[in-house]
């Protein structure tokens, strides 16, 4: 055999053996979209084991992480927190855990802290750099603060209500009878850290005893007893009526905005038979100046529709029910991920998302977001309000089946 014989023969060979390949390799469809394919779906059984270590309760807990939609593709800063695997520090009236940036590295505009205190329980008198928001889940609570202008603040909230003190406004927190208090709160700075703030005790045990006395007019002696160390969480005497306190720190008026609000009691941004949305921005909150917040229910089987949030990141405390949230980047890139009450989610400014409830009850959460104002884009909104026609040559769909794309951005779907 000469030469370009034998060079014609490996020819043939190796288009052979491409032929081969290309008819074993799964050609891209609806819902597998990607080559080389996606999913176990197009994986060969024999690939799919998993013989290794293991611990089958965590695994348990993330279906989308074991075995990923076909549609899923490529590499995600993890978007999946939890307080559930976070440390307590507990104390005589009650505890705290947070999750920082430190702890959950894609949450680098805000932080969050889950806080418990006691029927009497005292978060202790402190203030910090950061501004602080918070959602009430349980119980009630006495919330006090003061404004830059001498006025005080004092009201008691319950689960569904909010507070926002701005920062550097000094607060304190009490959990109320009968059964106290739970509550999130939200710093808007992702390192800000509940154990890194400035505490009354603090100060006035690294205080002279010459300087208080000056400071207050009164006998070095009668700081004679005060906290060596800081109290953060102490065990308190419950407090009297709400009014009794209120008329005792209203000397210098009232300040110009409450400090608290009833989101749940609040009417719905959004409402249909998948469920409700509640927002508070600083258009309705107004002392919220950098924080905005939406609740969301989710109803079974139901899906918070496609979407992202054109001026900021968004922070998610998952409070009850079971759902899958998946995030859509440039890349492409797309990751599924399961969430749970206690759970933390975070989707970065832009990031495209879709959250569905796939339990047998309510789906709620609570969305805070590190901007005044609260700003939202639909898909189906964009895909509505762009002409037809154009719409149609993007997706190979109908002008007729784009006209049946709900057009008022519902929200939650299906209605």
């Amino acid at each position: 055999m000469d030469s370009l014989s034998r060079r014609t023969v490996l020819a043939l060979g190796a288009m052979g053996g491409t032929a081969l390949a290309a008819g074993a390799a799964h050609a891209a469809t609806f819902g597998n979209p990607d080559q080389p394919a996606e999913g176990a779906i197009n994986a060969n059984p024999g690939g799919l084991s998993d013989p290794g270590p293991k611990n089958p309760a965590i695994n348990e807990q993330f279906p989308s992480f074991q075995s990923p939609p076909a549609t899923d593709v490529g590499d995600m800063q993890l978007f999946w927190g939890s307080f559930n695997n976070a440390a307590k520090r507990i104390q005589n009236g009650g505890w705290a855990r947070q999750v920082t940036k430190s702890d959950f590295a894609i949450s680098d505009a805000v932080s969050g802290v889950n806080m418990r205190l006691g029927p009497g329980g005292v978060r202790e008198m402190h203030w910090h750099r950061a501004a602080e928001w918070a959602i009430m889940t349980n119980g009630r609570c006495r919330v006090t603060v003061l404004d830059a202008q001498g006025r005080a603040y004092v009201q008691d909230v319950e689960a569904g209500d909010l507070w926002y003190f701005p920062a550097g406004f000094p607060h304190s927190l009490q959990g109320l009878g009968p059964d106290g208090c739970e509550f999130v709160i939200v710093f808007d700075e992702g390192d800000q850290s509940e154990y890194g703030t400035l505490l009354l005790t603090d100060w006035l045990a690294h205080t002279s005893p010459e300087l208080l006395a000056k400071n207050f007019g009164v006998p070095q002696e009668t700081f004679k007893n005060i906290p060596l160390q800081d109290l953060w969480i102490f065990q308190g005497k419950e407090p009297g009526p709400l009014s009794e306190d209120q008329e005792a720190v209203a000397s210098a008026g009232l300040p110009p905005y409450p400090f608290t609000y009833r989101l749940t009691g609040s009417a719905p941004l959004k409402q249909n038979s998948s469920g409700t949305i509640h927002l508070a921005d600083s258009s309705i909150f107004k002392v919220s100046k950098t924080i905005a917040a939406a609740i969301e229910t989710i109803k079974p089987g139901a899906v918070r529709e496609m979407h992202w949030h054109p001026n900021a990141d968004e922070w998610q405390y998952w409070i009850k029910g079971e759902g899958r949230m998946t995030v859509f980047d440039a890349g492409p890139r797309s990751q599924t991920a399961d969430f749970r009450p206690g759970d933390i989610g975070y989707v970065k400014k832009s990031q495209g998302h879709i959250i569905e409830n796939t339990g047998n009850t309510d789906l709620q959460f609570v969305a805070v977001f590190k901007v005044a104002e609260y700003q939202e884009i639909g898909l189906s909104s964009w895909l509505t309000h762009t002409p037809a026609a154009l719409v149609a040559q993007h997706l190979n769909v109908g002008v007729a089946d784009i006209a049946k794309f709900p057009a008022d951005q519902p929200a939650l779907m299906p209605r």
